[in-house]
């Protein structure tokens, strides 16, 4: 597998973040605080929370390609990792990196890299129930066959808006990434994403969560949107809190060879609390 310069780039910002996360912890053994599994769980339900998650998510689709005979699985490492900027604000950098299977779409049968992406966001310190945050966007392609995604990079900007309300978490992820050159023969990165979400934590620690992951593709003019309904559970294994998610997805609509139907998802997330 062929292997873009610009995706060994995003690889360096992301072990570069890494690195300064590292040394801004303190030198003594790790000890994760008490907190109530309910509360982690709660935390986990705002995607800009303060807390370090290192998330593996699974999707199975099938119903792919022109005649919807193929199948695809993606794995996503997506660790958020926030960073102190003072006064009680924060800055959250989330790489997602994906790994891709097709199985018999439009005759073709293999794995790969999909585009990296770097989501950033500037989160100023709230006394509310209401959190906000925005910052750059950067998509950039991991290889050059053109199978797992487009072969353009996009360059945009990404937003948040949550409230938490007692048990409750609602709002809403999005970003806007324009092209910035690449050829479009497999796709193009001029793209709007929408995600509204909302989440339910139960006193056991319990999420019951859904969302929609809404793309819209200015070129083709098509939008592709899976609706998610996930279950989870966090427990703490040797007191590391780890929280389990399972759920069907379907797919109320997709771009001409993308997904139909039902699918399916599971996650895991490794919590790591300040």
């Amino acid at each position: 597998m062929k292997v873009h310069p610009k995706a060994v780039i995003t690889f360096f910002i992301f072990f570069d973040l890494m690195r300064i996360a590292a040394a801004q912890t303190d030198s003594k053994p790790f000890i994760q605080p008490e907190i109530s599994n309910s509360d982690i769980a709660k935390k986990l339900a705002n995607p800009i929370s303060n807390v370090v998650t290192v998330p593996f998510e699974w999707n199975y689709d099938r119903g792919t390609g022109t005649n919807q005979s193929g199948s695809d699985q993606t794995l996503l490492f997506q660790p958020v990792i926030p960073f102190d900027a003072g006064g009680g604000d924060t800055i959250i950098a989330r790489p997602i990196v994906t790994a891709e299977r097709l199985n018999n779409v439009n005759g073709y049968t293999g794995a790969g890299l999909s585009n990296i992406q770097l989501e950033t966001f500037y989160v100023p310190y709230s006394s509310s129930s209401w959190f906000w945050g925005i910052g750059p966007y950067l998509s950039s392609p991991a290889g050059s066959s053109g199978q797992f995604g487009s072969r353009q990079t996009g360059v945009g900007v990404n937003a948040v808006i949550v409230n938490q309300i007692g048990a409750w978490t609602y709002g809403v992820m999005a970003f806007q990434s324009w092209s910035m050159g690449g050829t479009a023969t497999s796709g193009t990165a001029n793209n709007f994403y929408a995600q509204p979400f909302i989440a339910y934590v139960t006193p056991g620690a319990w999420t019951f969560s859904l969302n929609t992951e809404s793309n819209y593709n200015y070129d083709m003019r098509q939008t592709s949107i899976p609706v998610n309904f996930d279950i989870s559970r966090l427990v703490q294994i040797d007191k590391l809190p780890i929280q389990f998610t399972l759920g069907p997805r379907y797919n109320v609509s997709s771009i001409p060879g993308g997904p139909q139907g039902w699918g399916a998802r599971a996650v895991v997330t490794f919590v790591f609390l300040k």
